[in-house]
Order: structure tokens, then C-alpha cells, then sequence
């Protein structure tokens, strides 16, 4: 029997981007037309990679720095949530370069909480796994900052629960700006006790 359910739910990619190597600590993205998406993601980027260090984000169970399997090789962002971030801001268009995103799409409602696990497959059967969300952080802010000054400050509080999810290849294929990807979700019902379990601050976003 099939555990990932079709949803009726068909995202449209807009923009595609690259956080070029070498690393620094920036997430400027160069905006690109097309991703190879290999297992390691994509081969340009500096999230490239099937392993990678573990951060902030999983430090209650790993030490930072342990290898551990790389979920997260792409940003995706949604251009609904990226509009009204920027509405709670300024109100004035968010570039997508300052946000450090792989991948922005439209098409799919509150989509930084899709389901973990859920899939996006593409035309050519390229097919992403959605990790979980990505939680705001400073670097965006910091590039925003630079090009708006003044603006940086405003922009964790304006993300929360809108940051978009990270991702990983789980079949091989091609993005181009313009393509489809459509929503797949685990056929499961929702965990019992995940109430009980999650923080105030979990609860809150």
C-alpha cells in the first residue's frame, strides 16, 4: 500500500538561486534558471554535500560539528509567505538573493508546514523530501541590513512560522524556473501525543 498520498496541490518554481562556493558566513544567493539536483544536491552550492556538520538546529542531540546525513541541501520558500513577510516589514518587496533560497515557489498555502517527509516531485520525476521547517536566522537579516539599513532588525519576528523548510534529493533530475512540482504527503494520521510533547515556544510559531 502506498504511503505517500497525492494532494491536489501543484507548485509553480519562480525563481531559482545559488549560495555560491567558497563558504562564508553570507547567504546571498545568485539567482540561476536551472538545478542539476544530485544527491549531494546541487554540485555549485555551498549546501552541497550528502553529509554535512551538524548546527545550531540539531545541537540537543548531536555535538556541533558531528557528520551527520545533509537534509538540508536546499531552501525552499514560498512567494505567498515571502510577501507577507514583507508586508509585516516595510512593506517593500523582499529580494530572494538576501534570503539565502534554493528554490521559491507558489501554489501551495502555509507551506512551511507541510508535513515532514511530505514530497514535491517535478516534470522529469525529480523529487525533493521536505526535512522540516527552517526556522528564521540573522544571516538573512544581516543581507537585508546591508542593502536596507534599518531592516534587518525586523526580520526574524516578521519570518516566524513563514521561513520555508529544507530539503533533499531523494531522486535525481533537473529545476528550471517554471516547472511544476507537486505535494505528496505521508498517508499517516497525526502523531497522538505531539501536543503533550512540544515546547511553548514550538507551540507558539
Amino acid at each position: 500500500m502506498p504511503a505517500l498520498a497525492a494532494t491536489d496541490f501543484v507548485a509553480r518554481i519562480t525563481w531559482l538561486g545559488c549560495v555560491d562556493r567558497p563558504e562564508s558566513d553570507g547567504v546571498r544567493a545568485s539567482p540561476v534558471q536551472e538545478i542539476e539536483a544530485r544527491y549531494g544536491g546541487d554540485t555549485r552550492g555551498r549546501h552541497w554535500g550528502e553529509t554535512r556538520p551538524s548546527c545550531v538546529r540539531v545541537k540537543d542531540i548531536h555535538p556541533r560539528g558531528t557528520d551527520i546525513r545533509n537534509v538540508r541541501q536546499f531552501s525552499i520558500l514560498s512567494a505567498e509567505e515571502v510577501a507577507a513577510i514583507s508586508e509585516t516589514m516595510s512593506g517593500e518587496e523582499l529580494d530572494p538573493q538576501w534570503l539565502g533560497v534554493s528554490i521559491l515557489i507558489e501554489g501551495i498555502p502555509d507551506f512551511t508546514h507541510v508535513p515532514p517527509s511530505s514530497r514535491l516531485q517535478g516534470e522529469d520525476g525529480v523529487t525533493l523530501v521536505i526535512d522540516m521547517e527552517n526556522r528564521p536566522c540573522q544571516l538573512p537579516a544581516r543581507e537585508i541590513e546591508a542593502a536596507r539599513p534599518g531592516e534587518g532588525k525586523t526580520f526574524l519576528p516578521a519570518a516566524r512560522g513563514r521561513r520555508g523548510v529544507t530539503a533533499w534529493v531523494e531522486r535525481e533530475g533537473r529545476l528550471r524556473v517554471g516547472d511544476t512540482l507537486r505535494l505528496f504527503i505521508p498517508d499517516q494520521r497525526v502523531w497522538a501525543p505531539l501536543d503533550g510533547v512540544l515546547s511553548a515556544e514550538a507551540k507558539s510559531w
